[in-house]
């Protein structure tokens, strides 16, 4: 809270992205408070989304290298997951309710360039995460037909949507 009440009305243009006005900002007052707080829980939950999405294809690459015999290391992996997916859908609507609080609820939707590319980032995002689930179906069918490596370079997807996500809502390009 100190950084906000030291923002000046000029120096505080473009730090929040809210419909705020920086004389709302530099009060500090009960909006501005909740809308810290939803953004707070809404990186955490982005956060912990994006760990599950840079470990389940770490969990692909394992599978695809399991020797045929080796059952109950093929089970374990499943296993994990299995619960690591499930997991990581439930983060991913908790990240996405608190973005759409965010953006469309009473601090005002953005318009900028740059939150409708970061939401073009999300629907591929979201699209990857169902597609890791898809991946995860074919491995319990024994249906995998993909080397080890290639779910090396699937892993890397997620790096570079975090990394555009991050770099959009901090530098906000345009």
């Amino acid at each position: 809270m100190t950084a906000i009440r030291l923002c000046t009305p000029r120096s505080c243009r473009g730090v929040f992205f809210s419909g705020l006005s920086p004389q709302t900002l530099g009060t500090g007052g009960r909006d501005n408070a909740a809308m810290l707080w939803l953004k707070a829980f809404h990186i955490v939950f982005v956060a912990s989304w994006f760990a599950g999405l840079f470990y389940l294809p770490r969990i692909f690459v394992n599978l695809a290298m399991v020797a045929p015999d080796s059952h109950a290391e093929r089970e374990r992996l499943l296993l994990m997951g299995r619960k690591l997916y499930r997991f990581a859908t439930i983060l991913m609507i908790a990240s996405l309710v608190l973005g759409l609080w965010l953006w469309l609820g009473p601090f005002g939707a953005v318009q900028a360039g740059w939150m409708h590319a970061k939401l073009a980032l999300v629907v591929l995002t979201i699209g990857y995460h169902f597609t890791c689930g898809t991946i995860l179906r074919r491995f319990e069918r024994m249906e995998n037909r993909r080397p080890h490596r290639w779910y090396r370079v699937f892993n890397e997807v997620s790096v570079l949507l975090f990394i555009g996500m991050v770099v959009l809502v901090v530098v906000k390009p345009f």
